[in-house]
């Protein structure tokens, strides 16, 4: 039975894994563009950003998946794939989350830094690349070590829609067999993979620790 288990949440792990990664791939150059159209000065294009980040930061994750999983359905639209409705509620709800951590890294670099680069000759675009990014990577670091912790725990919301990530698979044994261990056995895989993302995000404030904004 334990390694029937295993192998199942192996399996349901491996539909983790890949909601994870491909939210990040996703989400985290989306949250850019987006952190970029808040801040911009072009009304037209704020205010419907920022309404949309407002909307999203403000309602359950679970109830987003509901609306892309079984939205389309609901006014004629057949055929959508479930992890598909997955993927563009993950990577919707987290892009915005990231636009605003970027916001916050990018405004917290003091102005000063941009006129020194500006003072020694270099474009907009050498100033942000060569004096600010790494400043704002700094910045950001922490905050997004919760998020990437927070989306590993999130993807277990997959299976309200019928993806059949880990914690489905467990929920499978509980109400099969009558166990309640499996379901305790998932955790033991989502705390391994939030500490080897503690442990790198660890080493990576080290390694940018001598930056100072």
């Amino acid at each position: 039975m334990f390694i029937t288990v295993t192998l199942s949440l192996l399996e349901g792990f491996l539909t983790t894994f890949k909601i994870f990664i491909l939210t990040l791939a996703m989400a985290l150059p989306l949250g850019l563009i987006i952190a970029f159209g808040s801040m911009s000065k072009i009304a037209v294009i704020k205010w419907p950003i920022k309404t949309l980040v407002w909307i999203v930061r403000g309602t359950p994750l679970m109830l987003q998946l509901i609306l892309f999983g079984f939205g389309p359905g609901l006014i004629g639209i057949k055929g959508m794939d479930t992890f598909l409705a997955v993927m563009i509620a993950f990577v919707i709800n987290y892009a915005c989350y990231f636009s605003e951590i970027y916001r916050g890294g990018i405004e917290a670099v003091p102005r000063g830094q941009y006129e020194a680069g500006a003072v020694l000759g270099l474009t907009k675009a050498q100033v942000f690349f060569k004096i600010v990014l790494m400043q704002v990577v700094k910045n950001i670091l922490p905050p997004m070590s919760n998020e990437f912790l927070t989306l590993v725990k999130d993807t277990s919301l997959a299976n309200t829609i019928m993806v059949y990530e880990i914690t489905w698979n467990a929920k499978r044994f509980m109400n099969s067999a009558g166990i309640l261990w499996p379901l305790f056995y998932s955790g033991l895989f989502y705390l391994a993979f939030c500490g080897l993302l503690t442990l790198l995000f660890g080493f990576f404030e080290k390694k940018l620790s001598y930056y100072k904004s």
